[in-house]
């Protein structure tokens, strides 16, 4: 009984998200937030004061992923307002006229880089419409990005699923090192097959053999740096991989390595005679200084990655309900919320957000010669975005929360006990699935290993699994479930003009993920 109760909230959710008329997630998770608060106060009999103290925290923690939100929103409307997206697009889409190349260039490597940079939908937005304007079909684009979003979003905007998606969990840096490092290979086992599978949804079959040797050194240029960065990082392994692979990429394409040389686009090169190169390096500016200034402030040995975490305290007030801090890097944290043990804090300088987000919007500005109507344009544009997915991972955040109040009579606890009885050593097989349903109902692999990675974790210990081998499996799924997240889908279709076909994509993506959670699971359990 007590699991069925603890699981309330979660089956609410997932009915709210998957029935004929589904409930936006800006709705369905605060909804589940109260119910899981009020389950825990009457059925469970959690502390009141804790269980507002935590509700209390949950809110305040979503400033973490709505400012890096924000700022990725603000640099691909700057791209978008300012005419760098359409330069950028006319430079790659002149590189080949191999429909294969072009496919490989934009909607893997390109989005694999942006994914590592800023994640959040960014790779989509921009990767998608290019594609469209090359001639693909916007059906067939749609279901391209999703299935090839996948790969690289363990690692996306700076590693924000790894080292926040599971920051409740407090493990110390070594252990999400090593979820990284399994994280990372197990996504590179799939990418022998994913990527194919993905092409073969959009181009004959025989199409995708002839280019297959082109095919697997894209693949192997972008996914052998990103395993080998996330072997000491657990930030820069998508966007260093990206990078990687992109000038890789495309240098095999423009030499037409393992291309085949009849296989052309009639709309190869359109806009070839207009590019300079100066319109080019501007168009790309604030990609590259995305890079790096993310770089030069995540190498520790630079030092500028502790100065942006210098705790050393500058200010220090008692609120009445907590303890407010203020550090010399602008660390905000709160102590003792209402007499409890909770706390939160907030790295201003260090979460990818005003560095470097922000920072590279203000000196692209002036160099794009932007107008005020397209600076008021680009803030308000990212204003209307963040206003829903903030109210969504409210939700999501302060659930999360609750869920996990109460030690052993933690509601998530309840239910690890009784997946780990079903399962047993077997769950490694299962765990990835788990992930990816926390992204299709949330839209979002951070909030899915916010809400389950404490189940996850709590499986593993009950079973006897590796922790660290089960929250990479946990991680891995959350990736991959961006193929079948519904707003993931609505978004995308939005950006191409496609609507209504939210259920015909979904039938196409929904095998390429399950595919996706076998290879790793089997992986996983024969090799570990």
């Amino acid at each position: 009984m007590n699991t069925l109760v603890a699981a309330l909230p979660i089956l609410v959710l997932i009915w709210m998200m998957v029935k004929r008329s589904p409930i936006a997630s800006y709705i369905a998770l605060p909804i589940t937030a109260l119910l899981a608060a009020l389950l825990q106060l009457f059925y469970f009999q959690a502390d009141l004061r804790l269980l507002l103290a935590n509700s209390f925290a949950g809110v305040l923690s979503v400033m973490t992923p709505i400012s890096i939100i924000a700022g990725a929103i603000l640099l691909n409307r700057m791209l978008a307002i300012s005419g760098a997206e359409t330069t950028i697009k006319h430079w790659l889409e002149s590189i080949s006229s191999n429909q294969v190349a072009q496919l490989m260039i934009i909607g893997w490597a390109f989005a694999f880089m942006l994914e590592g940079a800023s994640g959040f939908g960014t790779p989509a937005a921009i990767a998608a419409p290019i594609l469209v304007g090359l001639g693909f079909s916007p059906f067939k684009v749609i279901i391209f990005t999703l299935i090839l979003n996948s790969i690289p979003v363990s690692f996306g905007a700076v590693g924000t699923p790894t080292w926040f998606g599971f920051s409740a969990l407090n493990l110390d840096d070594g252990q999400v090192l090593a979820i990284s490092r399994w994280t990372a290979l197990c996504h590179v086992i799939a990418a022998l097959v994913i990527p194919m599978i993905a092409l073969c949804l959009v181009l004959p079959l025989k199409k995708v053999r002839q280019n297959s040797v082109f095919i697997y050194l894209s693949v192997f240029s972008c996914v052998l740096p990103y395993w080998l960065f996330a072997q000491w990082n657990y930030e820069f392994p998508s966007l260093i991989g990206g990078a990687v692979g992109l000038l890789v990429t495309i240098y095999l394409a423009s030499r037409g390595v393992g291309l085949d040389k009849s296989a052309v686009n009639a709309q190869s090169t359109k806009g070839k005679a207009e590019l300079t190169p100066k319109a080019l390096f501007l168009a790309l500016l604030p990609l590259l200084l995305l890079i790096v200034v993310l770089v030069i402030t995540r190498i520790h040995q630079l030092g500028i990655k502790a100065l942006l975490n210098d705790e050393t305290l500058w200010l220090s007030i008692h609120l009445g309900f907590a303890q407010f801090e203020l550090s010399k890097a602008l660390i905000l944290s709160l102590h003792e919320i209402f007499g409890t043990s909770v706390g939160w804090s907030y790295k201003t300088l260090f979460v990818p957000a005003l560095i470097p987000f922000v920072l590279v919007v203000l000196i692209c500005v002036p160099l794009l010669k932007m107008s005020k109507s397209q600076v008021k344009q680009m803030c308000s544009d990212t204003l209307g975005r963040i206003a829903m997915p903030c109210i969504a991972l409210i939700g999501a955040l302060v659930m999360v929360n609750v869920l996990m109040q109460g030690g052993h009579n933690a509601p998530i606890f309840y239910m690890a006990s009784t997946f780990a009885d079903l399962s047993g050593e077997h769950w490694v097989l299962f765990a990835s699935y788990l992930g990816a349903l926390g992204t299709f109902f949330s839209g979002s692999a951070t909030v899915s290993n916010l809400t389950f990675g404490g189940i996850q974790y709590g499986i593993a210990q009950q079973v006897g699994l590796s922790e660290t081998l089960v929250l990479a499996l946990q991680s891995t799924g959350a990736a991959m479930g961006n193929m079948i997240c519904i707003s993931n889908i609505i978004a995308v279709a939005s950006i191409v003009g496609v609507n209504n076909q939210e259920g015909p994509v979904l039938k196409k993506t929904f095998l390429p993920m399950l595919i996706y959670g076998a290879i790793v699971g089997c992986f996983s359990y024969l090799f570990y």
